[in-house]
């Protein structure tokens, strides 16, 4: 929580032995908890915004490695 810009950042782990990529899931936990936040904090501001959801890296996989810049 940074409480100088009022924001939550929230970052998920997945892992998985598979030869398919798991970032789904890790995003699906992002959104998961980011709704949870939502609704814990819709009391004192209906106007809060969930933003910015995506990858930061992944290793293996069809696609291979990436990394966001």
């Amino acid at each position: 929580m940074n409480k100088k810009n009022s924001t939550v950042e929230i970052k998920s782990f997945a892992k998985t032995n598979s030869v398919t990529g798991i970032e789904m899931e890790a995003l699906t936990a992002v959104s998961v908890a980011a709704l949870t936040v939502y609704d814990m904090s819709k009391a004192v501001d209906k106007s809060i915004k969930i933003t910015n959801i995506h990858l930061l890296s992944k290793t293996g996989g069809k696609s291979g490695d990436f990394s966001r810049k």
